[in-house]
């Protein structure tokens, strides 16, 4: 049989030298400490994306239901227009009166909101004008008198203010 001599551990020979031992595993705690920190971050931040996206999508959703009416009212605000006429032409027409005033609440309730123009400054983004009109210095760049009444749709202008300006 055989002998096998077998090597003790302790010996000198054997002994791993001590800036090994405690180099590599700081080593590896320090990359697993990088590595923890790089996922907390992106979780993180993942978290946040997604609570964007929440609010984002709400308030898309409002936007949507708040301006899904905006082509229906469009396509009134001729009508208005016509009853507004009517009325100048006849205004003892108790029956057009109510009819107007009926349509116009109902319009209101859906945001619809009729610019107020006479009077004030005149504004592009606010206002198209179709002629200027020499009304001295009193009425420089202010609007004399309106043709076409201009509308929002709760803060977003949907029909702009057709107006004689004064230079």
């Amino acid at each position: 049989m055989s002998e096998t001599i077998e090597k003790d551990p302790l010996s000198p020979e054997n002994e791993i030298p001590a800036n090994e031992l405690t180099a590599e595993p700081a080593d590896k705690l320090a990359k697993l400490e990088e590595e923890l920190s790089i996922e907390k971050d992106k979780h993180i931040r993942l978290i946040a994306e997604f609570e964007n996206f929440k609010k984002r999508n709400a308030r898309d959703r409002i936007e949507l239901l708040n301006y899904a009416s905006e082509e229906i009212i469009l396509a009134l605000l001729p009508v208005i227009d016509d009853f507004e006429r009517a009325l100048k032409a006849e205004p003892d027409n108790e029956g057009m009166k109510l009819i107007h005033q009926k349509l116009l609440s109902t319009l209101q309730q859906r945001g619809l909101k009729a610019m107020d123009s006479v009077n004030t400054d005149f504004n592009p983004d606010l206002h198209d004008a179709l002629s200027q009109v020499d009304n001295g210095n009193e009425g420089s760049g202010k609007v004399i008198e309106e043709v076409e009444k201009g509308y929002y749709l709760y803060e977003k202008v949907i029909r702009h203010a057709k107006v004689i300006v004064g230079k």
